[in-house]
């Protein structure tokens, strides 16, 4: 921890060993430790460079299609009663933030002589954005991906597979995402001389959860200066769905400096934080340690990690990106949930309101926003970050809606 650094000091955060506070760090085994340390390095020097961050915004503005636009969404607004503005990175290339991150970590790969990648996903996003960077520079990719994940997201796996990409079904555990950054954790130690691991979240050993956040701080970052330029004043909320808390982070980061700016976090409740399905780790967890980093987690009395649930593949981990933990602690960000049944009803409201599928991950958030807009009042503005489009949950929302009627 920076003890010199003041709570409300966000800059000074993570120190030089990926702490934020009591969380973050690098819990990672022996063999382990020199890749880290590599990656640590690796990323510092292209931080620094301004060839390696104009070629990112390179290919940033011409290949993924930024800036995505700001969205004010009147029909929405007019429902909840405050004015709500969708940061539309479904928008961007192969339809989620993900994209911002993977072109981010395939050029640093590149830097570091890197010719394989790997990378795991849940919701499939992620593994469409690795494999799609993976073809436009020529490089193998392998996709691991829980079993469950590969049946409910089919359209993703054609995707990636069309893409190139290997994708390796992870039965162990639950089959869900969980379980596939435990193989591909396997893979990486395993094929060290040769192997990138290209992390999808906030979450992992230090340097993952910065390199990610800076990486998807461009959300938040255009945000600011959209709404600056339509309202003439910073929002009243920001508010975003968050698993690991990529999407969130991304937003949520600009604003951190802004007092006024109230940062809402939206879990997976499941079937209900009174239930043992859910994947809200903060609002139904404690602290742990799980694959590289201190964090929230679920888990039961003894330590052990449970089995986390959402009809959402990508919010469907037991943890959350050590950033969220730390601002959850110094009371920067609250973090709310959202059942299944509020994610569904909130996915079909703006699809009938806006003519906008929202992915089920996002629609967490929109689930929150009656709560948020009671918060800001009438006259507030919400900035909400709609972090993928949702033509991949279409079946698992169809089957969803039948198993409930």
């Amino acid at each position: 921890m920076n003890l010199s650094a003041k709570p409300n000091d966000y800059s000074a955060y993570p120190d030089a060993v990926g702490r934020f506070g009591d969380y973050g760090g690098r819990y990672v085994a022996e063999t382990l430790m020199p890749l880290v340390l590599d990656l640590g390095e690796a990323y510092a020097a292209a931080k620094a460079d301004p060839e390696f961050q104009a070629g990112l915004a390179g290919y940033l503005k011409t290949y993924v299609g930024r800036p995505s636009p700001l969205y004010f969404a009147a029909r929405l607004s007019a429902h909840f009663g405050a004015r709500i503005y969708l940061k539309r990175e479904e928008l961007n290339h192969t339809g989620s933030h993900k994209i911002n991150n993977c072109m981010g970590q395939i050029l640093l790969a590149q830097r570091m002589g890197k010719t394989r990648i790997i990378a795991e996903t849940g919701a499939g996003q992620h593994g469409v954005a690795t494999a799609t960077a993976c073809a436009l520079f020529g490089l193998p990719c392998v996709v691991y991906m829980g079993a469950l994940d590969v049946e409910r997201q089919a359209p993703n796996v054609l995707r990636m597979n069309m893409l190139g990409a290997e994708v390796r079904p992870v039965t162990s555990g639950a089959a869900t995402l969980k379980d596939a950054m435990n193989e591909a954790m396997r893979d990486w130690v395993t094929n060290v001389h040769d192997t990138y691991y290209l992390i999808g979240s906030v979450a992992g050993p230090h340097p993952y959860p910065v390199m990610v956040r800076d990486f998807q701080r461009v959300i938040g970052v255009e945000a600011r200066a959209q709404i600056l330029e339509i309202e003439g004043r910073l929002p009243d909320a920001v508010v975003a769905c968050v698993g690991g808390g990529s999407n969130a982070m991304g937003l949520f980061h600009p604003f951190l400096d802004d007092e006024g700016v109230r940062i809402y976090g939206v879990e997976a409740a499941g079937d209900g934080l009174a239930t043992d399905r859910h994947a809200a780790a903060i609002n139904g967890g404690r602290p742990g340690v799980l694959h590289g980093n201190k964090t929230y987690l679920i888990q039961d009395d003894e330590g052990q990690i449970q089995e986390a649930h959402s009809i959402s593949a990508g919010l469907d981990y037991p943890g959350i990106g050590p950033e969220h933990s730390w601002l959850h602690d110094v009371g920067r960000a609250t973090y709310l949930s959202a059942t299944d049944d509020e994610a569904v009803e909130a996915l079909r409201l703006l699809t009938r309101l806006e003519g906008i599928i929202p992915a089920l991950e996002s629609a967490h958030a929109l689930a929150r926003l009656p709560q948020v807009a009671a918060e800001v009042g009438q006259d507030g503005v919400i900035v909400l970050n709609l972090s993928g489009r949702g033509d991949k949950d279409l079946d698992s929302v169809a089957a969803y809606l039948e198993r409930r009627a």
